[in-house]
């Protein structure tokens, strides 16, 4: 028996050496708790179940030495240690990346700190006078408008309304570390940061920028964070021009809604920022015309009872108890001060707007807007006030020329299909039945009737006539006096010409949109009570004002004007 039992024996003995010399099912003591369902584990349940002595046995006879099977711990001990390196990595860059300082002597970039209200005086300098500051080492504020990481650089330009800077974080420079590199990149488009560097001009002047030179950058400190992402850009908004964005579909516009959702955003775009400082200049060289004239500035109220001007056309609201309304016009309070012998009275109304309620979808006809009022005594005729409103407006282009140069330039580079505009001296002055009859020579003879007594220009035919004057006189600037009585307000003075009721009034025009309107006015209460009553204007309403006609009043006229109207 034993000897027919000898080649199992030695069979099996062979079938373990096999496996001992593989090794790769034989697991470690490790892997034993956890790895219940290997084919190691299985060896490993038989192998327990193998009595010792098989394998001394095995040992002595085969004189094989059994090689300990490589644990995975530490496999996985490097893994956890490559994880933890990679982990302080990203701290250490989201710390770089945060930097805080509360000390700009001492530290070359960051964040600076919110509670620090407090800084040394520095010398500063804007970027609109860059260019004379060659060689010198300055401070400057501006809002990031393009950033960009280039190897051991970065460029950064600055903007600061519509004059822009490049700026050049450079690391080879002593002064510049390549963290403060990685740091510049990562700055977010539309912050504000605070940087100190040398202007230099380089051999080729800088194309991309309103500033020729550029700013070898020593520090730079941001000031406010914007968010990363934003609802726009502004060189999307600054995309206004129809016939381009037609032409190139690669150009993006932002429309109307997401620019007015996101105003603050919406008034960085360089034409806003023009616009506003045109209107700016508007309203200055229309306050210094009139005061040099001794025009008084006054106030009018704009909360007030019943209705404005006796029209309907007024929002309506409670003042507690009472019935009020929002002021539509100072028309009858200028009026109220040349009768208080103010004599020359103007108003410009911008803390307090003009308020009409006009369900109108126009750019002419907004319910609230900013208006230019002025009123004078007239001694001979009306036409002195036309003069002195036709000397000012001519004053006003003069001043815009003059001292919104940029701003202009800004209109050219947006709205490059618009043309200049153009004035005379010698203002065309053209009366309202002359214009209908240049107007019946054209393709609109068919819209104008025989009777113009109660006719008035639409806007279509206003911009025909404007065409009409551009072709013989050369110019977009020009008047239209002596409109039919029936189409203007009830205060307006009448007078009688070839049998048909006109008055002493006057519109003055800009490429075929009228931006003033004005007249003489009744200052006689009788007269001024009948035409009243004839446009169905109950007296009990405007009773205070014709009051104040009875105490004497002189003979007046002037004007309002829009700001935001023109073509």
């Amino acid at each position: 028996m034993a000897l027919s039992r000898q080649p199992f024996v030695l069979l099996f003995l062979h079938s373990v050496r096999l496996l001992v010399l593989r090794g790769s099912c034989i697991p470690s003591a490790a892997c034993y708790s956890t790895r219940f369902h290997t084919p190691g584990y299985l060896c490993h349940r038989f192998r327990s179940a193998t009595p010792p002595q098989l394998h001394n046995m095995d040992k002595r006879q085969d004189n094989i030495e059994v090689t300990p099977v490589p644990s995975a711990q530490p496999k996985e001990d490097a893994k956890q240690q490559r994880l933890r390196a990679r982990e302080e990595q990203e701290q250490q860059k989201r710390m770089l990346l945060e930097t805080i300082v509360s000390d700009m002597d001492s530290k070359s970039f960051g964040y600076l700190a919110p509670t620090v209200t407090s800084l040394p005086i520095r010398n500063w300098v804007d970027i609109k006078d860059i260019d004379s500051a060659k060689d010198q080492i300055v401070w400057l504020r501006g809002r990031i408008s393009e950033v960009r990481g280039k190897g051991a650089m970065c460029f950064v330009v600055l903007r600061q309304q519509h004059n822009s800077l490049q700026c050049i974080v450079d690391s080879r420079q002593t002064v510049v570390s390549k963290d403060m590199v990685k740091w510049s990149a990562s700055l977010s488009m539309e912050s504000i940061v605070d940087v100190l560097g040398k202007v230099v001009m380089p051999e080729v002047p800088v194309a991309s920028t309103t500033a020729k030179c550029e700013l070898q950058v020593h520090k730079l400190f941001c000031i406010s964070k914007a968010n990363p992402t934003m609802p726009f850009l502004i060189r999307d908004a600054n995309n206004t021009d129809d016939e381009e964005i037609c032409k190139n579909p690669s150009v993006i516009k932002v429309n109307q809604d997401t620019r007015l959702d996101n105003r603050p955003l919406d008034l960085r775009a360089t034409l806003n920022l023009a616009i506003f400082k045109i209107q700016s200049e508007i309203c200055q060289q229309f306050r210094n015309f009139l005061l040099k004239r001794q025009f008084i500035e006054i106030h009018s109220p704009k909360l007030l009872g019943g209705t404005s001007e006796g029209g309907c056309n007024v929002f309506k609201l409670k003042y507690f108890d009472n019935d009020a309304c929002l002021a539509q016009s100072p028309q009858l309070y200028k009026q109220l001060a040349v009768v208080g012998d103010f004599r020359r009275v103007f108003e410009i109304v911008v803390t307090g707007p003009v308020f009409r309620a006009e369900n109108s979808n126009t750019h002419r006809h907004l319910c609230e807007f900013v208006g230019l009022d002025m009123e004078m005594e007239i001694h001979d005729s009306y036409i002195e006030v036309v003069d002195l409103i036709d000397e000012m407006l001519k004053a006003v282009f003069k001043g815009i020329n003059t001292q919104c140069r940029e701003e202009m330039e800004v209109f050219k580079k947006h709205q490059p299909s618009i043309e200049p505009f153009k004035w005379l001296e010698q203002t065309p002055r053209i009366r309202f039945s002359e214009a209908v009859e240049m107007l019946r020579g054209t393709e609109l003879a068919d819209t104008i009737p025989n009777d113009i007594s109660s006719f008035d220009f639409s806007t279509e035919q206003e911009k025909r006539f404007g065409r009409l004057v551009r072709e013989k006189y050369d110019t977009d600037y020009y008047i239209i006096y002596e409109y039919p009585m029936n189409v203007r307000p009830f205060y307006t003075m009448p007078m009688e010409r070839d049998g048909i009721m006109f008055t002493h009034s006057y519109d003055f025009f800009m490429r075929g949109e009228e931006i003033l309107s004005g007249a003489q006015r009744i200052h006689n209460p009788e007269l001024l009570l009948k035409r009243a009553q004839e446009c169905g204007i109950d007296p009990k309403t405007i009773s205070s004002y014709i009051e104040a006609f009875k105490m004497g009043a002189s003979p007046h006229g002037g004007c309002g004007l829009g700001l935001e109207r023109g073509p």
